[in-house]
């Protein structure tokens, strides 16, 4: 159900990378940073926005900690989609020196 963020890094530069989905606020991402190519819906608008979500690739869901995208991915596995969480979300992408992008 969640994944390291250093095997997350290793499967985003791979073949088929998965779908990073950012759940936070905007507020956060504007100060936190992103990783790069995240698809950002706050947890909130998830339900409104679940077609955004593809149900053919895998889905990675990442939040400040690592709490919300858990509960996020628990929600989108009962909606039919192939998610797993980042564990200990962008505070340990951080913490690993992983790469942050700016959000637009």
């Amino acid at each position: 159900m969640e994944i390291d963020p250093k095997d997350l890094s290793q499967k985003l530069a791979g073949e088929n990378p998965p779908l990073v989905l950012d759940v936070r606020e905007a507020k956060e991402w504007q100060a936190e940073g992103i990783i790069e190519g995240a698809l950002l819906i706050p947890m909130n608008e998830l339900p409104a926005r679940l077609t955004e979500v593809p149900e053919d690739r895998e889905v990675v869901t990442v939040c400040h900690r690592g709490m919300r995208s858990y509960n996020a991915a628990m929600w989108l596995k009962q909606m039919g989609r192939n998610a797993l969480s980042m564990r200990g979300g962008m505070d340990a992408w951080k913490a690993n020196r992983l790469p942050v992008a700016t959000a637009r």
